[in-house]
């Protein structure tokens, strides 16, 4: 697939990364050169320096014959103008932007982005996709990351196995004997740099970051079995005030009746902004690092703290000074990748990446058969995907034993109407049925290639 990047920040050269990794032929926009110099020396793309919006750049990157082109420079205005150079002048078939300004986000406002006005097929934001993830992992205590499925039928669920776990040590093909009516598969296993897709006789190891697939409806019965019963969070902080602290805290006083919400925010005007547009909660101005001021958040008694700054230290730092001052969870965005090794070995319980909710929302529109919803994970190290089975699709028509699935790559569960389905040997796909597939990144393509040869994209 031919793509144009129109951005090299971390969200384009990220994304540039991952479909050059796939042999996908990448051509990176940016003004910098520096930022060109880099990417291009780093990975296999072809960078041109220039406006990513001019109609003689974007002819220059083969806008002519391009599949798709995906917008994500800092300016919003700039991403939409690319879209709608692209598809006046060169039509191109599929384009992305990323629009950061919530103003252009407004239900009220969803007609502009139609063919007839503004032509952007799909429009991302990573802050509301992080605001996202993150209240994911407030909604499952003492997992590390949550996805949902087939309309949050089906989760996806990460949790790190600790010495007391009831299960460690013991084969994964237990877990059936002993619990034959609970809805679970062990889709993954992360165990120190290696990432695998384990066999009936694999074992879970204090330290493991696992991954399990379970109907949502088993998913609080679950959580005991792998050593987590944490409750609830429902006094929670959120320090950094910007568009995804915003977000998330418009999300939390919807979905929560009982939330108590501090945020805490250094600028005073963007403070009082933040405490205009949220209904109860509390907003505190000053320096979260400001011991005295976490201790008028009351971050002693709160179940989460959510720290949400541009700055990767101070979200860290100030992680760790609430945890060690009572508070039960620490949920902190790190950007720095160097950084993702260290915040579980510092005690910190989620790091939020906001490169792979970027990547995993374009993937969607990158993939080819009938996906309905898509995750990267561990930065890109394997993917999570839910396919919907046509009548021609090679999934359909023999048992699972049967089908010759990549190797790894696992069925985590089949949704069939009401029903979610434990997958067995014995069981037969059925068209219209909603699949749910872990794949390695090196299985990625095989799998892409078997979907897309009995299955059309969504």
């Amino acid at each position: 697939m031919k793509v144009i990047v129109c951005g090299a920040g971390q969200v384009g050269s990220n994304i540039a990364r991952h479909l050059a990794e796939e042999q996908n032929d990448v051509t990176i926009i940016d003004q910098s050169p520096e930022l060109i110099r880099r990417i291009s020396e780093a990975y296999d793309v072809r960078g041109l320096v220039g406006f990513a919006s001019h109609p003689d750049m974007l002819d220059r990157a083969g806008a002519a014959d391009a599949e798709m082109l995906i917008a994500v420079t800092f300016a919003d205005e700039v991403n939409m103008v690319a879209c709608q150079v692209a598809h006046s002048i060169f039509n191109v078939p599929t384009k992305i932007a990323r629009i950061r300004a919530q103003n252009y986000l407004r239900p009220s406002f969803s007609h502009l982005f139609t063919r007839e006005h503004m032509p952007i097929d799909a429009i991302i934001s990573p802050e509301v996709e992080v605001a996202h993830a993150v209240n994911r992992a407030l909604h499952m205590p003492g997992a590390f990351d949550m996805l949902p499925f087939a309309d949050d039928r089906v989760r996806m669920i990460g949790v790190r196995i600790e010495d007391d776990c009831p299960i460690a040590h013991q084969p994964l093909r237990q877990l059936t004997e002993l619990f034959p009516n609970l809805n679970i598969i062990v889709t993954g296993i992360n165990r120190g740099e290696k990432l695998f897709v384990p066999s009936p006789t694999d074992q879970m190891l204090p330290g493991d970051d696992v991954y399990f697939v379970v109907d949502t409806q088993h998913a609080r019965r679950a959580m005991p079995l792998f050593g987590h019963e944490e409750h609830d969070a429902h006094r929670i902080v959120i320090v950094g005030g910007g568009n995804i602290g915003l977000v998330l805290g418009r999300d939390l006083e919807q979905e929560k009746d009982r939330v108590n919400l501090k945020v805490i925010e250094s600028d005073r005007s963007r403070a009082e902004f933040v405490a205009d547009r949220l209904e109860s909660a509390v907003v505190l101005c000053g320096d979260a690092l400001d011991a005295e001021l976490l201790e008028e958040a009351n971050i002693s008694n709160a179940h989460a703290i959510v720290a949400l700054t541009n700055d990767d230290e101070t979200n860290i730092l100030v992680s760790l000074m609430a945890k060690q001052l009572g508070c039960e969870k620490a949920i902190a965005l790190v950007n720095n990748k160097a950084y993702e090794a260290l915040v579980g070995s510092l005690g910190i319980d989620v790091a939020v990446n906001p490169r792979a909710t970027t990547v995993s929302s374009i993937l969607q529109h990158v993939r080819r058969g009938r996906i309905r919803r898509i995750y990267s994970i561990r930065d890109g190290a394997a993917e999570v995907m839910e396919a919907e089975a046509l009548e021609t699709s090679l999934l359909i028509g023999k048992p699972l034993r049967e089908v010759e699935l990549p190797a790894g790559v696992i069925v985590g569960a089949i949704v069939r109407g009401p029903q979610v389905l434990k997958p067995r040997g014995s069981m037969v796909i059925q068209r219209k049925d909603r699949v749910i597939l872990f794949a390695l990144r090196e299985s990625v393509k095989k799998l892409e290639s078997m979907l897309s040869a009995g299955l059309r994209f969504f």
